[in-house]
């Protein structure tokens, strides 16, 4: 299959990209700048602008491009960049697919189990209604702006991707040097559930969903959540650390503003429509994703 991915630099994409060449797969990545190979297409999706000729003869495409709602402090200008990167880079994505002959056959366009917002210790699936949150908004109309694609007759799905347990990169790539140093422990309460997958089952799925009559929203997440500091106390046993210094709730929000309310979000989410159409996880339970995540 022909595959253009967004986002390729990403946590993600950094790892989806040389998985679907292994797999034999021609690779296009969409990149911002000027392209430097036969396998990059220039994109802009500020202005709605996609080289559409070099991406004929694409089979799917699989769209994970978005500022990161970790990587600074949330002003208000950054909440609009986090809104306007997912909606805007979206819609741009979805159009550019409707109006490629022959269509692709599939658009697998990255969402978040940020959908389903704070939800205490309530069993989540892909039938659960839409939270209240910022991110939950913003995911909301993330899904909704594929809809040029889905009604141009291109199956669309949307993973809702959990918090990626991965070596390097991301939120456990921060995490992981404190535990190594035994500075590890609770975030506030530290009953949260959390709902992990590790980047090996993030990346597989997403290959798998380019070829399985799978469509909607499909959570990314593997069926083994847990409380916060079960996840950090798993790791911590792995690497024979400790795992006690809690952070206050109060501590998280003066150093990380209002997105502090999304690290002590609780979602208790399971992936019924992904385990139900048949994919299985390398990592199930939380102990061979801890040995995983610490093996590098």
């Amino acid at each position: 299959m022909k595959i253009a991915v967004t986002g390729a630099s990403g946590l993600i994409g950094s790892s989806l990209v040389p998985h679907l060449r292994r797999q034999g797969h021609e690779v296009v990545s969409l990149v911002r700048r000027e392209p430097r190979a036969p396998s990059e297409a220039r994109w802009d999706p500020a202005r709605g602008h996609v080289d559409l000729s070099r991406l004929q003869g694409t089979d799917g495409v699989v769209h994970l491009a978005g500022a990161g709602v970790g990587d600074r402090r949330w002003t208000d200008s950054y909440k609009q960049q986090i809104r306007s990167s997912r909606v805007d880079g979206t819609r741009t994505i979805a159009e550019a697919v409707a109006r490629l002959d022959p269509r692709p056959q599939v658009l697998v366009s990255g969402s978040a189990i940020g959908w389903y917002g704070e939800r205490g210790d309530e069993l989540l699936d892909e039938r659960s209604a839409v939270g209240s949150s910022f991110l939950a908004g913003v995911t909301q109309e993330w899904e909704r702006a594929a809809d040029p694609a889905r009604d141009a007759g291109v199956r669309v799905v949307h993973p809702r991707t959990g918090l990626v347990m991965a070596r390097s990169g991301g939120a456990f790539g921060q995490l992981l040097p404190l535990l190594r140093v035994g500075l590890g422990g609770p975030l506030g309460s530290g009953r949260q559930w959390w709902s992990w997958i590790t980047l090996r089952d993030e990346v597989r799925a997403l290959t798998w969903l380019l070829d399985h009559p799978v469509s909607g929203p499909v959570n990314l997440t593997a069926p083994a959540p847990a409380r916060q500091r079960d996840v950090v106390g798993a790791l911590a046993r792995v690497l024979h650390r400790p795992a006690l210094l809690p952070v206050p709730a109060f501590a998280l929000r003066l150093v990380l503003g209002e997105f502090a309310g999304e690290v002590l979000v609780s979602q208790r989410v399971l992936p019924v429509a992904l385990e139900g159409a048949g994919f299985a996880f390398d990592h199930p339970d939380l102990d061979s994703a801890a040995r995983w995540t610490t093996s590098g």
